[in-house]
């Protein structure tokens, strides 16, 4: 990457997003983003400066991402399938099959706050789980000419397709979405606040009572997940999610935290949240913390004397 101009190694950020609404996953976002600045620097000499080093840039990951997910299947959640009881069974699958957060600190902090907010609701999990249901020409196509505002014809020419398949393959994918790219969903941070804080606490009746009627609670890699307070109601009072009494946890933004058992000693999840009307109406687990853990700048624990021990304290009191 040393051969490269510094004004296309400022274009990380976007690159990650970028890849990461391709891709589902903020690892493979990672490597995408990587194996792009490997491609643009075999191809720099050729770079005639016609279009923009962001757009050049763009086009090159969209081509990375696109031969990855010819390699493989597409990332989902748990929820695409039928429900199940909170006794089990609890079998987790490949992580690679699901659909995982992307990290805020990964967000250039440099950009206008307005602009972070902006590509925060870009990333957004909804959203980005709801393109992965696309075909990946159509979330090609619709990502290009939606977040970049690029012409059906320089989507044709990065897709290598023609103008009137860019037409046809946007045409498709706003169908299947409803009309257009998803919104952010709604996260009201008073809400996760208290649900966190009763979490801490293992108040079941209080959680339980935070809850929408139909509330999902999911937690990849696992495929079962649960619908319905009384359903999670159960997994936390006499399921597997009793294990969590004595949990801490360290905030992660308005919209989640990393939980850690035992205590702080054993890293357990990245847990994100939806609300509607003053109520939980989607709660997601991520359980591959070898991966995500990492990726979020978290400890392996939580000592005594840790920043992120403070960080949890104080997330309790706020």
């Amino acid at each position: 990457m040393g051969s490269l101009p510094t004004e296309m190694l400022e274009h990380q950020p976007l690159l990650r997003a970028h890849c990461y609404r391709m891709l589902g996953h903020p690892q493979d976002a990672d490597d995408a983003v990587q194996d792009t600045y490997v491609r643009a620097v075999r191809g720099v000499a050729g770079f005639e400066g016609r279009s923009s080093a962001r757009t050049w840039l763009v086009r090159i990951a969209t081509r990375v991402c696109l031969d990855a997910l010819a390699a493989r299947k597409r990332r989902r959640m748990p929820t695409e399938g039928p429900p199940g009881e909170p006794e089990g069974p609890f079998v987790p699958t490949d992580p690679d099959e699901w659909v995982a957060p992307f990290p805020d600190a990964w967000l250039e902090p440099s950009l206008p706050v307005d602009e972070q907010v902006e590509l925060r609701h870009r990333v957004d999990l909804a959203l980005v789980t709801a393109l992965q249901r696309l075909p990946a020409r159509q979330r090609a196509a619709l990502l290009l000419a939606e977040v970049f505002d690029w012409s059906a014809a320089e989507v044709a020419d990065t897709l290598g397709s023609s103008v009137a398949s860019v037409n046809s393959a946007l045409q498709r994918a706003r169908a299947r979405l409803g009309g257009t790219v998803p919104g952010r969903a709604e996260v009201d941070p008073i809400v996760v606040a208290r649900y966190r804080e009763a979490f801490v606490r293992h108040d079941v009746d209080a959680l339980v009572g935070l809850l929408t009627d139909d509330v999902t609670f999911d937690m990849p890699p696992l495929p079962l997940w649960l619908q319905g307070p009384e359903r999670v109601g159960r997994f936390l009072r006499s399921g597997p999610g009793a294990h969590c009494k004595g949990s801490k946890v360290v905030p992660l933004g308005d919209a989640g935290y990393a939980q850690y058992r035992q205590g702080g000693q054993v890293p357990w999840a990245l847990v994100f949240f939806e609300t509607r009307d003053g109520r939980v109406s989607a709660i997601h687990h991520f359980l591959d913390v070898g991966t995500l853990f990492p990726l979020f700048g978290l400890p392996d624990r939580l000592d005594e004397e840790s920043p992120m021990s403070s960080a949890a304290e104080r997330g309790l009191s706020s």
